[in-house]
């Protein structure tokens, strides 16, 4: 019984963090960090992106957390599940680097998926590039990805709305 409470912390935690990592890229890379998110929506030969540092603002959270559950750094004042958070988040930025930088933009290795859901957040991450500037957009997620289908059509309709200029090359 005492693995399965940490167990489940990490796992909500997880789950949870495909929330966060959805709204701050909504309202926050596409809203007033626009600065630091932009280059990764341009072409560039950059071994690193400005977006990048947001991988170090998912580390010092992760860290932040290791810290407040450890008895060595807050003594008595520890707050044990603040452990089992800091790891839910390091395995959230795991996923999410071998997800989004490894399988979609192929930064670390080349597959390209013919088939299955691996193809599908592949799909849906294109559609998310789909747009020009920080206007508009679809697929926030990292790791869910709704039906590209779907996704398309809620472009087509970003685009008649005049809410997103969408590059010519997606076929959306």
């Amino acid at each position: 019984m005492d693995f399965l409470a940490p167990a489940l912390i990490v796992f909500a935690t997880v789950l949870a963090m495909e929330w966060v990592a959805w709204a701050s890229h909504k309202y926050i890379m596409h809203g007033f960090a626009w600065a630091w998110h932009r280059d990764h929506h341009e072409p560039h030969d950059n071994l690193l992106e400005k977006n990048d540092l947001f991988a170090i603002v998912g580390a010092v959270a992760s860290i932040s957390m290791f810290a407040i559950g450890s008895p060595m750094v807050l003594g008595s004042g520890a707050w044990w599940p603040g452990t089992w958070i800091g790891l839910g988040i390091l395995f959230y930025g795991i996923i999410y680097t071998l997800v989004h930088d490894g399988l979609v933009h192929q930064r670390y290795f080349q597959w390209v998926p013919k088939r299955g859901y691996a193809k599908r957040l592949v799909q849906a991450h294109k559609l998310h590039h789909a747009t020009v500037g920080k206007e508009g957009g679809v697929s926030f997620g990292f790791v869910l990805a709704r039906d590209p289908a779907r996704l398309k059509a809620e472009l087509r309709r970003q685009r008649e709305a005049g809410i997103a200029i969408i590059r010519e090359s997606t076929g959306a």
